[in-house]
């Protein structure tokens, strides 16, 4: 997962809230009065404090009372415009942006915040025409471009979104979101260098944002830079030590290079952190399974159901282990849990299908490999499971079609063939049993080998080996 890089923005102090709130206990104090001329300064002050903490229904209300003295002032109704955007409330926000750029049509910010609220409401022409309109007017705002690469990159125009950054960066080479933004698009058209490269130049400029850290260690992830990736994800947590994610795909990295004790570790400073996340409790069990230590890793696939009772992924894993431990009984369960949450997937209906056959109920396991292959008609391990079971229980005729449904999928096995004619000399079909002997010697020469063992009075017989074109 990338993080966007509004994430990065950190929680307002109380404090400070504490402050506005007292102020604006003031201010309204004067509003009531009516006689607050004198103070116009110090509430529009507090207009702006509003933005920074959020606090827009305060600040419309601020913006409402100036409104009522000076109904001509473009830069207010540009304020309510956008207390109004950050309260979501995108319509009545653009009537106030034409209002002030009825005002003062050259208010390039004026259309810069007019395009973000037609944005959002999915008018991108209308977007893209207030940014080229801000452009014009002031070709040397960089905002104006980065909001037409945003514009571009909501729209996945990614590339066309990196030439507006672009832009936007020779305007004004410090501007972080536009290198962050860039790292998204160039991953999004899989150039992870360039992404990469991206992520390094915002974490140039912002060294302690933990986001860009993440989003460098996700790239290098998929650059198959596991350890440097690992190392990101350690500057992410000792700046944000809370940060899940980081835990979680710094887990998944040392799994990924087979250190399961680290990534056990990572899981569980996760559950440290929420001990609600039942993935973690899943990915917990997976990795002591991993490491054989079964018993435990039940223990933390069944913590996983207990909170998410529906987790159905959990059950499958679970009955995996105590098939492992020969529990067939509770494995049967799980298994049939499983299935009755997912109807439609075929794991669950495979994992019993295997485990009935595995105890000899041959033809049950049949109907649960046929029901599997409902919802997975094209899964090649399905097929097989199918075609063994058949020959398994002498359904001859069914199994060579199996088989022939397997070499559809994968020409290249020759166990299928060596299967194939196995079933042929069983139904005294030579003739066909020699022709699939043949292409399954000729993609793997060891499987005579193979044939000698079980066939050896066959193998060695003079006209078998002028069957075969042998000398």
């Amino acid at each position: 997962m990338i993080f966007s890089s509004s994430d990065s923005q950190p929680n307002e102090y109380n404090e400070k809230n504490y402050s506005f709130d007292e102020e604006f206990r003031k201010c309204k104090e004067l509003i009531e009065t009516g006689y607050f001329y004198d103070s116009v300064d110090r509430i529009e002050d507090l207009i702006e404090e509003s933005f920074e903490l959020g606090r827009f229904e305060d600040g419309l209300f601020l913006v409402n009372e100036l409104l009522n003295i000076y109904p001509y002032n473009s830069e207010l109704w540009v304020n309510k415009g956008a207390l109004l955007y950050g309260l979501f409330e995108y319509e009545q926000s653009l009537e106030c942006f034409d209002k002030a750029l009825s005002l003062n049509p050259n208010d390039d910010d004026a259309l810069i915040q007019k395009s973000a609220a037609e944005m959002y409401l999915n008018l991108f022409e209308q977007s893209e025409d207030s940014l080229q309109k801000a452009i014009e007017i002031n070709p040397t705002n960089s905002e104006a471009y980065y909001n037409l690469g945003i514009l571009y990159q909501k729209q996945q125009l990614f590339s066309k979104a990196i030439q507006q950054y672009e832009l936007c960066i020779a305007l004004e080479s410090d501007f972080s979101d536009c290198y962050f933004e860039m790292g998204y698009c160039y991953e999004s058209l899989g150039d992870y260098e360039n992404s990469l490269k991206s992520y390094e130049n915002f974490i140039d400029e912002e060294p302690y944002n933990p986001i860009g850290w993440f989003n460098k260690g996700v790239i290098l992830v998929k650059l198959n830079r596991i350890e440097e990736a690992i190392k990101c994800f350690d500057f992410v947590t000792a700046i944000q030590e809370d940060f899940i994610n980081a835990w979680y795909n710094k887990g998944n990295a040392y799994a990924d290079l087979g250190r399961f004790e680290e990534a056990i570790l990572c899981f569980k400073k996760v559950i440290s952190i929420d001990p609600d996340d039942e993935t973690a409790y899943y990915n917990l069990g997976s990795l002591y399974e991993e490491i054989n230590e079964i018993a435990t890793a039940i223990s933390f696939y069944t913590k996983a159901i207990e909170i998410g009772f529906d987790y159905y992924e959990a059950y499958l894993a679970r009955g995996y282990c105590y098939d492992s431990l020969g529990k067939t009984k509770l494995a049967l369960k799980d298994f049939n849990k499983a299935i009755s949450i997912s109807l439609n997937d075929a794991e669950p209906w495979n994992a019993k299908a295997d485990l009935l056959y595995s105890i000899g109920e041959i033809e049950e396991s049949i109907i649960l490999y046929k029901k599997a292959l409902e919802f997975d008609p094209e899964n090649l391990t399905l097929w097989n499971n199918l075609a063994d079971a058949q020959f398994e229980s002498n359904n001859w005729l069914e199994a060579l079609e199996s088989f022939d449904k397997c070499i559809s999928l994968n020409s290249k096995d020759a166990n299928f063939y060596y299967a194939k004619a196995k079933i042929n000399f069983i139904l005294n079909r030579t003739n066909d049993a020699i022709e699939c002997l043949k292409r399954a010697f000729d993609l793997n020469p060891e499987m005579k080998k193979e044939f000698e063992n079980e066939y050896g009075e066959i193998r060695s017989s003079k006209l078998f080996k002028k069957l075969l074109g042998e000398n």
